[in-house]
């Protein structure tokens, strides 16, 4: 799962994979050569599997570029924020709580949500590249590829398994475990990922435990338009946060993740509560704000639950794409659908 300036929409980085494929290949001989002349660090070498790739690491990264938030935000969640030596631009995104000052104290090497063009990205001389999509390594956009970083001694790891348009939609909350444990291995910090590991768990498993037995809500999830309308599907991550939070897609029928869906279809679905990507970084003529975006959808289903309430949240887009934070909005979301339930 977008930015500043009149860049791609965070959002609909999804779309924008649809164009790209991802290569099987192996780590660059260079690479192999440069970290066999280190010397060997307790735990090392691990290998991970990346779409459908094997990354192996003879040592932690030291410089590490990432792209869009979440892919940040997931590597300072593990307490990473050293390693990182270049980011992209999510200016006045929703960041959480003490990030966007260590957001601010690390160098800014793109102008948009996206990775740099080829020549900017290769000179970073990164040994691991963190995202969370393949729009920013499409050769067509003038990015250096997944192949062409490897060859440099610069792996990429995509957050998810975001590697295709089908990976999006068979994308899991246990993804995002296996993620942070990937990435606690890569780095030679396990047990952090593992207590992180398991505090998000528990969070899970309390959310559920305080939803189960009610009655679900009737949830739209929205980004906004009068017809078609961009909306989230039965598939991929949304979808799935809804339903741990105790709530009940109505567009769940609908195949895909990302979507159009008609208003005629929005109109009859009967909303009970209203979620909107929130893009806090854009904002424009065309970028309305999650306020106007609700209203365009209560417009729609006027006759619905959700519309007579104004009953809606705006949730940061940045949760809607593979990152630590999918477990946060779960909690989020389920208190604005289940208010009673955490009124304890």
């Amino acid at each position: 799962m977008s930015r500043p300036l009149r860049t791609v929409p965070a959002r609909l980085l999804a779309l924008a994979m649809a164009a790209v494929t991802l290569t099987a290949c192996s780590q660059a001989p260079a690479a192999q050569e440069t970290r066999q002349a280190a010397a060997p660090q307790p735990g090392f070498p691990v290998t991970v599997e990346n779409c459908g790739r094997e990354l192996t690491f003879d040592q932690p990264p030291s410089k590490v570029v990432t792209g869009y938030h979440p892919s940040l935000e997931t590597l300072l969640a593990l307490g990473l924020g050293d390693r990182i030596a270049g980011r992209t631009f999510f200016g006045e995104s929703a960041f959480l709580p003490g990030q966007k000052e260590q957001y601010d104290r690390i160098p800014q090497i793109s102008e948009t949500i996206m990775l740099p063009q080829k020549e900017v990205m290769l000179a970073q001389s990164a040994d691991f590249v963190l995202d969370n999509a393949m729009a920013s390594f499409d050769a067509a956009g003038g990015y250096a590829t997944v192949e062409e970083l490897d060859a440099a001694g610069s792996p990429v790891y995509i957050l998810g398994g975001w590697c295709s348009p089908e990976e999006v939609l068979r994308f899991t909350i246990d993804d995002t475990f296996t993620d942070l444990r990937n990435l606690g291995k890569i780095f030679g910090v396990p047990d952090q990922a593992e207590k992180l590991v398991g505090e998000l768990q528990a969070q899970l498993a309390d959310v559920k435990k305080r939803v189960e037995g009610r009655t679900p809500v009737k949830v739209l999830a929205t980004d906004g338009g009068k017809g078609p309308v961009n909306a989230y599907g039965g598939s991929g991550i949304t979808q799935q946060m809804i339903a741990l939070a105790g709530g009940e897609n109505v567009l769940k029928d609908v195949k895909g993740d990302y979507t159009e869906v008609s208003v005629e279809k929005v109109s009859a679905s009967q909303p009970e509560a209203v979620l909107v990507s929130d893009y806090a970084t854009l904002r424009g003529e065309d970028m309305p704000s999650s306020p106007a975006k609700a209203e365009e959808a209560f417009a729609i289903a006027k006759n619905s639950p959700a519309a007579k309430d104004k009953r809606y949240l705006a949730l940061p887009v940045a949760a809607q794409h593979p990152g630590y934070r999918n477990i946060l909005a779960v909690t989020d979301i389920a208190r604005f659908l289940h208010p009673d339930a955490f009124a304890q």
